[in-house]
């Protein structure tokens, strides 16, 4: 395991409640469509990064597919653990640091559960792209690459930054320089206790996740438009939230 995050504090005080929020609901169609998308068949493995409390590796493991899910989230792991399949496993991970190889078919990181949150406040933005920077999402990806097998696929939503732009929000403050959002909000634990809330969630153009997939070592297959609980091959637009991205390790 490597460090720490921002967004533990968030987890620790959200915990099941994080499962109220509408993005959450169409877990059981996302899951359909990958299994489709990503040829998946009972026995094969896959590696669910950003897992949260584990709402697509339950429905992946129900079909008869091995799942390990990993999160930053001591809180989301022990959440996730409740219930699960026999053949669905959860570990605390840091998915910048991902320590897989060729273990799986197919990995995932879904609704920024990692990929698009890996980063956090940019302090010097002057320093992206300098000497030794490294990009986190990028890093994430990379590791998910070297998870999978050769001919392995890795499937990856990320937040539209056309739609960022387009659609933001008055509390939120977008960095054009950093592709990164900015969100003012509040949030409620299982007892409806509110504390304000800060997130950082990378924003994403579907050039930008081509090149990034490049530099992992993957072959892309189709980057599309989607909203959470409606995946579809939409061409990338400006209506959507998010993409997807959908490539293989060669």
């Amino acid at each position: 395991m490597s460090g720490s995050h921002w967004f533990e504090e968030l987890a620790d005080h959200l915990g099941e409640a994080y499962l109220r929020y509408s993005f959450t609901k169409g877990s059981r169609q996302e899951v359909t469509f990958l299994v489709e998308q990503l040829g998946l068949r009972p026995g094969d493995r896959v590696l669910d990064v950003g897992c949260g409390p584990g709402r697509h590796a339950h429905l992946l493991g129900e079909l008869g597919i091995a799942v390990h899910g990993v999160d930053i989230s001591a809180t989301f792991v022990d959440l996730a653990r409740r219930g699960a399949p026999p053949n669905v496993t959860f570990e605390r991970l840091d998915a910048r640091a991902l320590p897989f190889d060729g273990e799986f078919e197919a990995a995932i990181s879904l609704c920024q559960g990692a990929f698009g949150l890996a980063g956090g406040p940019v302090d010097d933005a002057s320093l992206l792209g300098g000497p030794g920077w490294v990009d986190p999402d990028g890093e994430v990806l990379a590791g998910m690459a070297r998870a999978v097998r050769p001919g392995g696929a890795v499937a990856v939503s990320a937040f539209s930054a056309y739609f960022a732009v387009r659609f933001l929000e008055e509390s939120d403050t977008f960095d054009a320089e950093a592709g990164v959002n900015h969100e003012r909000t509040s949030i409620r634990d299982p007892a409806g206790v509110e504390r304000a809330a800060e997130l950082w969630t990378s924003c994403f153009t579907p050039r930008e996740l081509r090149l990034l997939a490049v530099a992992a070592g993957l072959t892309v297959r189709s980057i599309w438009s989607v909203t959470p609980g409606a995946y579809a091959a939409n061409r990338p637009d400006l209506d959507h939230p998010e993409l997807l991205l959908i490539a293989h390790r060669p």
